[in-house]
């Protein structure tokens, strides 16, 4: 009996093998056409600024630019979470801002104790994550609407609290400094910290019955509701991790800084984390989308960013420039579902 063969393979000495071309569709699939058009556009990006300024390509500046992107990646990271199960959290910078507060307070007030710094401010992120998901579910409030009290209101508290001004400062402490200055095999901790809560919310996404379930709703929450999921308990959890990374997200504002920040250097991060992640393919109605492609959107963002910045072009132009990005984003999306343009014909 003869047995066929498929047109991607062919047997050679070793046995049957894949051909170099089905090897290669293979990769390109996995990899997805945004995560390509993605790393296209960010070879242009480096491409461009470097031959205007040969330093940019330099290793010292590649570490600069992985070290500003770090905490609206990890907010840009959750953000990915919370979009993927059809919700949205515009309260984000504002948690950071009260988190970096709060951690530099508890840290003045308790003797220069950064544990229980830390600690506070990841406790509070997760007080007002699950304080977000308890007004969307049991207040039947809309998840932006909620969300948006949520960045005025966080933001209002970090400023009362601190007065409106920096608080403390940590830079005299071993813990703080490490976390801001600290590097392991060449990168900077603050590098490391982002690959690490990335890779296990991709582990948690892609991998476990949790991910799926997320999916799930995100994707179709009436069905979801009928197979059995508890969207009530889903939301909040999710909204949960939210304010805890982005808690720790404002622990990495106040190491960097030096002090506790309840607004600069966190205000716009939320708009920065659902830019990278529409532009990392996460579609907006939620049910799709990866850390993969938000992280590449996120280095993409860092990139054009710090470019704009060497060549001194002004810093409200980088505003411009992220808003046209998310607007292209959302418009990409809309063609690739083929939904209908608002007010026109079919």
């Amino acid at each position: 009996m003869t047995t066929a063969l498929s047109v991607d393979r062919e047997p050679d000495a070793t046995g049957d093998r894949p051909r170099p071309a089905a090897t290669a569709r293979t990769w390109l699939a996995r990899a997805g056409g945004q995560n390509l058009a993605l790393i296209g556009a960010m070879a242009l990006v480096l491409a461009l600024f470097g031959s205007l300024n040969p330093n940019y390509l330099s290793w010292d500046n590649i570490q600069v630019i992985a070290e500003a992107v770090t905490i609206s990646g990890l907010l840009a990271v959750v953000q990915t979470v919370v979009i993927i199960c059809g919700a949205l959290d515009i309260s984000v910078g504002s948690q950071a801002g009260l988190a970096s507060v709060t951690s530099a307070m508890v840290f003045t007030a308790t003797g220069s104790n950064s544990l229980l710094g830390i600690g506070a401010a990841i406790a509070v992120g997760a007080v007002i994550g699950t304080l977000n998901g308890a007004v969307i579910i049991y207040g039947r409030v809309n998840a932006t609407i909620a969300t948006l009290a949520g960045l005025a209101a966080y933001k209002g508290i970090a400023q009362l609290i601190s007065n409106g001004a920096a608080q403390g400062y940590v830079l005299n402490d071993s813990l703080f400094v490490f976390l801001s200055r600290g590097k392991i095999a060449g990168l900077p901790v603050m590098v490391w910290l982002l690959l690490l809560v990335a890779a296990a919310v991709h582990v948690l996404l892609k991998y476990t019955d949790i991910g799926r379930n997320i999916f799930a709703i995100g994707g179709n929450d009436t069905a979801a509701r009928l197979a059995g999921i508890n969207l009530n308990k889903y939301l909040i959890a999710v909204y949960a991790l939210s304010g805890m990374v982005a808690a720790a997200a404002g622990v990495l504002l106040t190491a960097r800084t030096g002090s506790g920040q309840p607004v600069s250097g966190s205000e716009g991060l939320e708009l920065q984390s659902i830019t990278a992640a529409a532009l990392g393919g996460c579609a907006l109605k939620g049910g799709r989308g990866g850390i993969g492609g938000t992280l590449l959107a996120v280095a993409l963002l860092g990139a054009l960013q710090n470019g704009l910045t060497v060549q001194g072009i002004n810093a409200f132009w980088q505003n411009v420039a992220q808003g046209a990005l998310l607007v292209t984003a959302v418009i990409i999306q809309q063609r690739r579902t083929g939904e209908r343009a608002v007010g026109l014909p079919a």
